[in-house]
């Protein structure tokens, strides 16, 4: 197993139900469970999740599952039955947190909504996340991360300006939203510090995305303008690009700071170009890319990206190579960082996987261990909730387990 520290961590005595499929809501639960939280991952006995089976797998397993799943307990669990709902609301009684991704409205058609919850446990908090949160018209559409990249804006300014707008090749409103989901639980559970009382969290996926595009809304209020797709450029500096290097590789450059700007100027041979009156403000350098560009990448292109990085580096300039996995599982920052830490599977042996988000210096959180086999806690979890062997072949007679 990966080397668990001592110390208990912060969210320890913390219980999370986590009742939901794909991505934003399990990725949510997955934070918690980083950070000490007992996660109990929530799955239909005849339909897993169906992260078990995006993307590649090894001897049948599915690796997606082993990151998303992490830190969990599996169980298997209808809810749908009668006996299922019976089961849920026990098991509620006994959690802190349900995170839950079902359309608005079909946890009501099982009897399983807020009201009953609450009733179940009034100190529960109730994480709903969904495509478009839980009321409007558009509420009971399905709703994916895909339609919340194209809908906020994000696909409309990726992509370069003479192709079409650009979806990423990742989950990225997804993942947004589900550590935007962890956030709000924690200030929940925090509020019920206070008041003693749980409450709902509505998390829409279209929302958390239009946070990190930035003041698109007030600009356009304000001055009505419309952010164009620049491809890797900016409006707001320059120069701030991919550029190719001597040795057919990539390198990127950010100068948002005047004095870097200035620095990348004086490093690429052209100190002249900071005197102009519109090298002064990042918006003035965005307006003159072109030139900027071209005297950039024609320094860069005569060097090596080693080259490169480290006059760069010397003359206190951003500069960062273009990575493919394959580098940034061997880069040294992000193995002075433990980032692609090891863990040990039962099922897979050793498997490297990014680590916990950030670290803490008194509680820090750990991996305990990956993704586990459907159901593979059904009967111990339920066993401690007090349920019988009678009980359990009753809910398997009934198809709830």
């Amino acid at each position: 197993m990966h080397e668990v520290n001592a110390t208990p961590a912060p969210l320890s005595g913390l219980r999370v139900l986590d009742l939901a499929t794909l991505f934003a809501g399990p990725l949510a639960a997955t934070m918690l469970g980083d950070f000490g939280a007992e996660v109990i991952k929530v799955e239909h006995p005849r339909r897993p999740d169906p992260s078990r089976g995006h993307g590649p797998s090894k001897d049948g397993v599915g690796l997606w599952w082993k990151l998303l799943g992490r830190n969990k307990r599996t169980m298997a669990l209808d809810l749908s039955k009668p006996g299922g709902r019976t089961t849920l609301l026990r098991l509620a009684a006994t959690a802190d947190v349900i995170i839950e991704n079902f359309r608005p409205g079909t946890l009501e058609k099982w009897g399983l909504g807020w009201t009953d919850l609450s009733a179940a446990n009034p100190r529960l908090v109730l994480a709903r996340v969904t495509g478009f949160g839980q009321h409007g018209p558009y509420a009971r559409r399905p709703g994916f991360g895909t339609l919340a990249e194209a809908m906020s804006g994000f696909a409309a300014i990726t992509g370069e300006p003479d192709a079409p707008p650009t979806l990423p090749p990742f989950g990225l409103a997804d993942s947004i939203a589900g550590l935007t989901t962890a956030y709000a639980v924690m200030t929940a559970l925090t509020a019920r510090e206070r008041t003693g009382e749980g409450q709902v969290v509505d998390m829409a996926i279209i929302e958390p995305i239009l946070t990190v595009l930035g003041p698109q809304p007030l600009w356009y209020d304000q001055l009505g303008h419309v952010q164009p797709r620049t491809g890797n450029r900016t409006q707001n500096n320059a120069p701030r690009n991919t550029y190719r290097t001597a040795d057919d590789r990539w390198v990127a450059i950010s100068t948002s700071a005047q004095s870097v700007a200035e620095r990348v100027m004086r490093l690429v041979g052209r100190p002249e170009l900071t005197t102009e009156p519109w090298f002064a403000t990042g918006t003035g350098r965005a307006r003159h890319a072109d030139v900027l560009d071209e005297a950039v990448g024609t320094w860069i292109a005569r060097h090596t990206r080693e080259e490169v990085t480290e006059a760069f580096e010397k003359a206190e300039a951003a500069v960062a190579p273009i990575q493919d996995v394959r580098d940034v599982m061997r880069d040294p920052q992000y193995e002075a960082l433990d980032t692609i830490t090891t863990v040990d599977d039962p099922e897979l042996g050793p498997l490297r996987m990014q680590n916990i988000l950030f670290r803490l210096s008194s509680t820090p959180g750990a991996i305990r261990w990956a993704g586990r086999p459907h159901g593979a806690d059904t009967e111990a979890v339920l066993t401690e909730l007090g349920l019988t062997d009678t009980d359990l072949a009753d809910l398997r007679s009934e198809g709830a387990l």
